[in-house]
């Protein structure tokens, strides 16, 4: 990539500080046809990475702010070229005749993710690094952010890359011996590959198991909040939400419909669906909103069992604490603790579940039940912030990347050539290049970079 190219990178709404930004040929001195320094040295005279405060003129050359402006000279920028940044006031239209004026002096419009797309062709990130960019921008909770924040630092790259450099190594045996076919590989040299092998797929089978854990922080977990009728399903989502989002009466059955919204709690991302309550009934349109309660239900990562604690304890309650309990994380909550000293007796519980006692009218113990939710991350194999795979595309990597380990293992076992034993192993190098994007395909990060902002 020769040419240069700019684009706003901040919101298109009023703001404090709004910056344009540009990379590739010539960026200070294409920066310097609209930002003059007050010392009135030109801008790409000035030193890199230094602040620079000046005025900011338009196509015609008249004033439309005063600013701050800096350069850096690739590679050590974050594309790799040369770019520079104008700091303006956060005026939409301030940048977009700052924008007009880059423009007319050479520059082009930047695509989406063109300058990330940049950073990564030239090599100053790797491609889990830069899906990262897009996390972190889009992070709505603390461990959303710390996951895509240590994927950027390079975490998950160096999690495969430990992989990857074992397979290279068994790959270089294997060369050798296609290089002198007359050496046989002796019974201890088979059982040292096969050992590693058999890390390589330890390895790969614990970054798998990361998947779902890392996909469920990246997009929220999805919390469904079931009961029966009337047992203050709705009070607790208000309550968790801070303001009146559902309905709320003292007539059974008053939700007909799931309603979701999003919140955090606990430091996760969770999708909260409130249901209908479950019962049966004649009534068709509550009917319709039962059914769609048991498919949130079936669908659900996390549930909130909503117990009424005024009242005794019925079979269905039990029934619908052992089903949920049955297909995913469970915490069993005890809601209206203020109309009783304490709550019904407590059958016995299908497993040892968190139980937490709230008021959702009063807002008593929804701290507790915020600390049993952060308990509660769903599981699979941990890690370091930043080690988990949190995309389909990665973890489809992996599973071929597996898949060739394995075939590897197998034809080792077997005593079959070493050259088909190699091609498997390539294989699964290639499916990890594809990973960290050293082998990857231009359509894929086509793809990926459509789903960035403008300007990042």
């Amino acid at each position: 990539m020769s040419d240069l190219i700019a684009a706003i990178a901040t919101p298109a709404l009023p703001s404090a500080i709004g910056i344009l930004r540009l990379s590739g040929p010539g960026a200070a001195r294409t920066a310097g046809a609209v930002f003059r320094p007050e010392h009135g040295r030109a801008l790409e005279e000035c030193e890199p990475h230094r602040l620079i405060y000046g005025t900011v003129y338009d196509r015609e050359g008249r004033v439309i702010d005063r600013a701050l402006a800096t350069w850096s000279r690739g590679p050590a920028s974050y594309t790799g070229e040369d770019t520079a940044e104008i700091q303006c006031h956060g005026s939409p239209t301030v940048l977009a005749l700052g924008l007009e004026a880059l423009l007319q002096a050479g520059a082009r419009q930047a695509g989406p993710g063109e300058f990330t797309k940049r950073a990564f062709l030239n090599g100053r990130l790797d491609l889990t690094q830069a899906e990262a960019v897009a996390d972190l921008i889009d992070a709505d909770s603390p461990a959303a952010v710390h996951q895509a924040a240590g994927q950027l630092s390079g975490a998950l790259g160096r999690r495969v890359g430990e992989i990857y450099d074992l397979l290279v190594d068994i790959s270089a045996h294997f060369h050798a011996v296609l290089d002198y076919p007359d050496e046989d590989i002796d019974p201890f040299q088979a059982r040292t590959l096969g050992d590693a092998l058999e890390r390589a797929e330890e390895g790969l089978n614990a970054l798998l198991a990361t998947y779902r854990r890392g996909r469920l922080i990246a997009r929220g977990i999805p919390c469904a909040i079931v009961g029966r009728p009337n047992a203050g399903k709705s009070s607790l989502l208000n309550a968790l939400l801070g303001y009146e989002r559902a309905i709320v009466t003292d007539r059974p059955g008053t939700t007909r419909d799931t309603v979701e919204e999003k919140c955090t709690l606990g430091g996760l991302s969770l999708r909260l669906i409130d249901t209908a309550g479950l019962r049966e009934t004649a009534d068709e349109v509550e009917r319709l909103g039962v059914d769609r309660s048991r498919a949130a239900l079936e669908e659900a990562e996390l549930v909130l069992v909503v117990w009424d604690a005024s009242t005794p304890v019925a079979e269905e309650d039990v029934a619908l604490l052992e089903q949920a309990a049955a297909r995913a994380c469970v915490i069993l909550v005890w809601n209206k603790c203020d109309l009783s000293a304490a709550p019904a007796t407590c059958p016995p519980l299908p497993r040892d579940l968190p139980v937490v006692e709230v008021s959702a009218k009063t807002g008593a113990g929804l701290a507790a039940l915020e600390e049993a939710v952060s308990c509660c991350l769903p599981a699979g194999a941990g890690g370091a912030a930043g080690e988990l795979l949190s995309n389909a595309r990665q973890a489809e990597a992996a599973r071929q990347a597996l898949a060739g380990v394995g075939r590897a293992k197998l034809g080792l076992a077997a005593g079959i050539t070493p050259d088909a034993v190699l091609l498997d192993l390539e294989e699964a190098m290639a499916a990890l290049g594809e990973l960290t994007g050293s082998s990857v395909r231009e359509d894929v990060t086509a793809r990926i970079f459509q789903r960035f902002c403008v300007g990042k």
